[in-house]
């Protein structure tokens, strides 16, 4: 029997015709929407709605195997694990980008480029972030891709195209989607193509990966572009396809007869790939300073990580005009952001006493230039933190800066030690009063218990008047503790009892200065109920607690009367707390400081808040736990405050999420016991816009 080959029929009924024509529909389909969802960030169908033309796709791929190409979706994820990688040589090579951290050095790159170029005038310049990832060459030959390889050494890189293929935002085949964005450009395309960006994965999928991770009981991955570059590097493109990277193009090197580099960017949009949408041309130096800036301090809030801009000559033979020095090209710069790490030496650990006893040892840092600013001193937390970096002094170490947090040791480099480290030991007495200091069951804080000790009386009576407190304007450490040693004070209290004859014969105080001291210390003797629980420091009762307290009992009186169990009626509140408060009130010692205090004070009343709070956080409670980089913790529930939620020192069933920052506490425990829910820093700031 004769019959026509286009004409058969599969089990399905679909002839090969049909089946060879419905599977270019479905892979034009399928691709299209691929650049709406990855370039574009629009969606014309539902997500499930794609499976199903891809699953349709499939299945008729699978019946009719003669009609796989290898630009069709389904080959994105198949083929088997590799031996190793080939090496591949490259035409052009992929240079590396000279670093500069600060506005003059900026400058100076552009002073430099004008002597080369012989120009007076500005140049335009194009900037674009600076993507932390992995450097990717991808070739495409006649429209296909037929070779992803790594920067290597940008002669020489590693051919990963079969993990490439399965990365969504990649492009197995080239087409010009918007022809009428290339303008006057030839939109035609070439027969060689070559597309060079950067492999990434989002913040979201790599939080969701460690928490995979967690799970499985696996260690947890160091950072985004550590997972990214390894995951290009797998040996099974299936476990690639797991780890959900993405890819953001920003080179071009074919003729489409573009003359700008910024040109180059609407081509790699209309061929398919996605661009930063950040970039843009500059004509002066002062205009790509402030977009620097204000990229820097909003790169939190980005759903990747960027380490800085890539500025460059934007007019192609310009750029080639001014060529290469070594590795680097002139017409190019990474600008990046000032580090928020560096190393250096720690010559010597010290023990900070604060208003509570608690003793935190400090580093004394050779100093250093961090996050913009020269640091001498970083926080080691508590000795449980010491003995787990197993720091020793004269070490060097990384120090890390972020926002206005204190500095931080947060590795040790013990490759570098010499024999000279000294050990840091625990000690046994207060360095100031000689007290024996004591270890609370179940605290990592060393306290000492004198609560005459002179390091306490200061950090207290600073602590007094700050600004969450007394906020007294002009009365700093130096002055209070010229107070203490000319007998002028012995507590807080004693501040209102000063005038202005009292503080004259202090050291570089003129009648003047005396005068405004006197008047800035009476004009703070009215104040509101939290703020004055908050002068008394009692241990444990921060803004929140102090807070709860104001608003429960609207009184000083019903405060200092009530019992543990009145105390831990109040949300928030827990049985250490309680008992904190409880015994504050009937120590001896306290009761002469609270009685000297309300005989010179007035405490406003304090109004209730509105039953039903208002705005974003309405009716929300938090726990903060651990180091944030945007805010320091009480920034953070400040600011939670400010949107009507409610910020509270313990994990109880009633908080509804549980912040953890960098290094948290038991707090962490608590809450995923609890089954609470528990958020990073990025969906905190998500939550509060």
């Amino acid at each position: 029997m004769i019959f026509k080959k286009n004409y058969f029929k599969a089990s399905n009924g679909v002839t090969k015709e049909e089946a060879r024509e419905r599977i270019e529909k479905l892979k034009k389909a399928v691709n299209h929407h691929r650049y709406l969802y990855h370039v574009l960030d629009r969606q014309e169908i539902s997500d499930s709605a794609l499976d199903s033309l891809k699953r349709e796709l499939k299945k008729l791929e699978d019946e009719f195997p003669e009609f796989i190409a290898p630009d069709s979706p389904t080959q994105r994820v198949g083929g088997k694990p590799l031996d190793k990688f080939k090496k591949v040589s490259r035409a052009v090579p992929m240079l590396s980008l000279e670093d500069v951290f600060s506005e003059e050095e900026f400058l100076k790159w552009q002073e430099r480029l004008k002597k080369v170029l012989g120009r007076a005038s500005p140049l335009r310049l194009f900037a674009e972030l600076k993507f932390d990832g992995l450097a990717l060459s991808l070739i495409y030959k006649n429209g296909l891709l037929i070779e992803a390889s790594t920067r290597g050494d940008g002669f020489i890189g590693e051919d990963v195209t079969q993990n490439i293929k399965t990365i969504e935002a990649i492009p197995l085949k080239l087409e010009i989607h918007n022809k009428s964005d290339l303008f006057s450009l030839e939109a035609k395309l070439p027969s060689r193509v070559e597309i060079r960006g950067e492999v990434i994965i989002a913040k979201k999928e790599f939080e969701k990966i460690n928490k995979e991770q967690e799970k499985a009981g696996e260690p947890k991955f160091a950072n985004p572009r550590n997972l990214a570059a390894g995951s290009v590097r797998q040996l099974d493109p299936k476990i690639t396809a797991l780890r959900r990277l993405d890819f953001y193009a920003y080179g071009l090197i074919a003729d489409f007869g573009q003359k700008f580099h910024s040109e180059e960017h609407i081509i790699l949009n209309s061929l398919g790939f996605k661009s930063d949408k950040f970039s843009r041309i500059f004509g002066k130096s002062e205009e790509i300073l402030g977009f620097w800036k204000r990229i820097e301090k909003e790169r939190e809030k980005l759903p990747f990580q960027i380490d800085g801009l890539v500025t460059a000559i934007d007019d192609n033979d310009l750029f080639k005009k001014a060529g290469v020095v070594g590795k680097a090209p002139r017409g190019a710069i990474a600008f990046k952001f000032t580090p928020e790490e560096a190393t250096t030496i720690v010559k010597d650990v010290i023990l900070q006493i604060g208003r509570t006893g608690v003793i935190t040892p400090i580093a004394i840092l050779n100093p250093i230039k961090i996050g913009g600013v020269v640091v001498s001193r970083a926080t080691l937390h508590n000795f449980d933190e010491i003995q787990r970096l197993g720091i020793k002094a004269g070490d060097t170490a990384v120090v890390g800066r972020a926002g206005d947090v204190i500095p931080e040791v947060r590795k040790v480099l013990k490759e570098l030690r010499t024999g000279k480290e000294k050990s840091i030991k625990i000690p046994v007495h207060c360095p100031v009063c000689k007290t024996k200091i004591v270890k609370e069951p179940g605290e990592t804080a060393y306290r000492c218990p004198n609560r005459n000790c002179l390091a306490i009386k200061k950090e207290k009576i600073y602590h007094f008047v700050g600004r969450a407190v007394f906020d007294i304007d002009g009365l700093g450490p130096k002055i209070i503790d010229r107070l203490l040693d000319q007998g002028l004070i012995q507590d807080a209290a004693d501040l209102f009892d000063l005038k202005q004859g009292d503080l004259i014969p202090l050291p570089r105080f003129a009648e003047k200065s005396a005068e405004n001291l006197a008047a800035a210390i009476q004009a703070r003797k009215t104040i509101e109920l939290p703020r004055f629980l908050m002068g008394l420091g009692i241990f444990r009762v921060g803004f929140e607690s102090a807070r709860d307290l104001a608003q429960h009992f609207g009184n000083i009186e019903a405060i200092e009367k009530a019992s543990i169990d009145d105390l831990k009626k109040i949300s928030g509140i827990g049985e250490k707390v309680a008992k904190s408060i409880y015994d504050w009130f009937r120590d001896e010692y306290n009761k002469i400081f609270f009685k000297k205090l309300m005989n010179r004070v007035a405490i406003k009343f304090y109004k209730k808040p509105p039953k039903k709070p208002i705005g974003k956080l309405a009716g929300k409670k938090f726990v903060i736990t651990g180091i944030l980089k945007r805010f320091s913790r009480e920034q953070a529930k400040n600011k939670i405050i400010e949107l009507g939620g409610k910020a509270s020192e313990n994990a109880t069933q009633d908080v509804d999420y549980l912040v953890a920052g960098k290094e948290p506490g038991g707090k962490l425990e608590k809450a995923k016991k609890l089954g609470l829910k528990i958020i990073n820093e990025r969906e905190f700031l998500d939550l509060i816009g």
